[in-house]
């Protein structure tokens, strides 16, 4: 991989001392006993361009750009899909959502009157960790399925507290428009009734969410200090900045970029927490921390629903604003700081720590993950050559190398049609990452190409029960 860019170094001011010292280990170099933490902070609706080192011009995160800077930010990282709850199975099992039933063209996500959930007889990343002699633990959102057996305490993680499902649903009041919105947080959180569950039992009702970032943080900070002297794999998965936005009192209007902005800088306050307590316990060099988004930001809420950068598309839908997300790898003396410009998944992420914990996956299912490790260690190549670009049950989209195909495309929220291209559209990703420019007419050799790949992709997908729509 090509170093750390000497522009981003003197940006900083960080790395001249620090990151210079670091002397970074393969991982097969590493004790075998010695098996690295993980955590995962997973954010909800973060557009691409939200954060300071991603490119947004008033939001401060000194966290995150820390975080690039010591470690590695990842520029072509994707999501399953482009809405939460497929997104999280896939984060959780190294699985498209199709595979397990967490896909559907009617009912995108789980709602308060679902009955389904993620089958129990999915491996999650907090399974097969734990069964691996791994604590575990889970504070935020999980979207998968509220009700047993479908619970986080189902699935792996030895405690959870968090909100079951998106942070706006349960609404009892009326709120339509951002103004409303703004309304319900400063002046009624209690417009949602969602409620706050420890494990598998509710403990407050309506959730307070003017503190819930604040609350996630400090779940997950005790756990880590609990779990410090074993291996230990911690999900925090913040509600935010999904809408509607709260923010704790110290966090109001502290933003150059407003209510939204003072809610990513919380976010952000977050990670350096995070940090902060790694480093406090003597354990941050043998931790990996991972931070992403569970899709692109929610446009239609205007100013309370985030930025994009320069990608075409939002939540919702398979252009790339809907599925690239802002994604840092950091590990301290461990992987070498970099600017990695390599295809990666959220999917590909149980792979990789199943091989960094020398752990062996299943071998009676289907992995869409990879194990990424190479990349993230500059040992060799990127085993990932191709994104599907999932609407529900159904392709719209497939990249391969730099070249991204749309069969279909759809309008992310409101106009339900659906437009069939053909030829497809066709964009060379690394030269228009915006998707403005359709280069299919001069390139059929590459259509027939991708085309050949859905086939192939198409003829290992197998029908299970759907369980959105239960």
């Amino acid at each position: 991989m090509k170093p750390l860019s000497s522009g981003i170094i003197a940006m900083t001011g960080l790395l001249s001392v620090g990151i210079a010292s670091q002397q970074c280990t393969p991982a097969d170099e590493r004790s075998k006993t010695d098996k690295p933490n993980f955590i995962v902070i997973f954010t909800d609706d973060m557009g691409y361009g939200d954060i300071g080192v991603f490119g947004h011009p008033t939001i401060k995160t000194p966290n995150l750009d820390r975080m690039a800077y010591e470690g590695q930010k990842w520029t072509q990282f994707y999501v399953a899909a482009s809405v939460c709850t497929p997104s999280r199975a896939g984060l959780l099992t190294g699985r498209l959502p199709i595979r397990s039933g967490m896909a559907s063209d009617r009912r995108r996500v789980l709602f308060p009157d679902s009955n389904g959930g993620l089958p129990p007889g999915e491996i999650t990343i907090a399974r097969i960790l734990r069964e691996n002699g791994y604590r575990t633990a889970m504070s935020g959102k999980w979207h998968l399925g509220h009700k047993s057996p479908f619970l986080p305490t189902d699935h792996g993680f030895e405690t959870y507290f968090g909100i079951p499902y998106s942070n706006d649903m349960d609404r009892v009041l009326e709120t339509r428009g951002v103004s409303q919105i703004t309304l319900a947080e400063e002046e009624n959180f209690e417009a949602y009734n969602v409620p706050l569950m420890r494990d598998d039992q509710i403990i407050e009702r309506p959730a307070d969410q003017r503190t819930i970032t604040k609350r996630y943080t400090e779940e997950a900070v005790e756990r880590i200090r609990e779990f410090k002297d074993e291996p230990f794999f911690v999900y925090l998965a913040h509600s935010l900045p999904h809408i509607p936005l709260f923010r704790s009192e110290e966090f109001k209007e502290v933003s150059l970029a407003g209510f939204y902005g003072d809610v990513i800088e919380e976010i952000d306050w977050s990670v350096g927490r995070i940090l902060e307590t790694l480093e406090e316990e003597g354990i941050a060099e043998n931790t990996m921390v991972i931070f992403t988004s569970d899709n692109g930001h929610w446009h239609i809420f205007e100013t309370h629903g985030g930025f994009g950068g320069l990608l075409r598309g939002a939540k919702g839908g398979t252009f790339e604003g809907g599925m690239r997300v802002p994604t840092l790898f950091w590990w301290p003396g461990q992987i070498e700081p970099d600017v990695v410009m390599e295809l990666g998944t959220t999917m590909d992420l149980l792979p990789t720590f199943c091989k960094l914990a020398d752990i062996d996956l299943a071998d009676d299912r289907i992995y869409d993950g990879y194990d990424i490790s190479p990349v993230i260690f500059g040992t060799g190549s990127n085993p990932r050559d191709i994104v599907y670009f999932y609407r529900g049950t159904q392709v719209f989209a497939i990249r391969k190398g730099s070249y991204k195909a749309h069969f279909k495309t759809r309008p992310e929220y409101g106009d339900p049609t659906t437009t069939i291209h053909d030829p497809p559209l066709l964009y060379n990703l690394d030269i228009d990452p915006s998707e403005k420019y359709d280069i299919a007419d001069d390139n059929p050799e590459i259509i027939a190409e991708i085309k050949k790949v859905l086939e192939e992709h198409l003829a290992t997908v197998v029908p299970v029960e759907n369980q959105l729509e239960k």
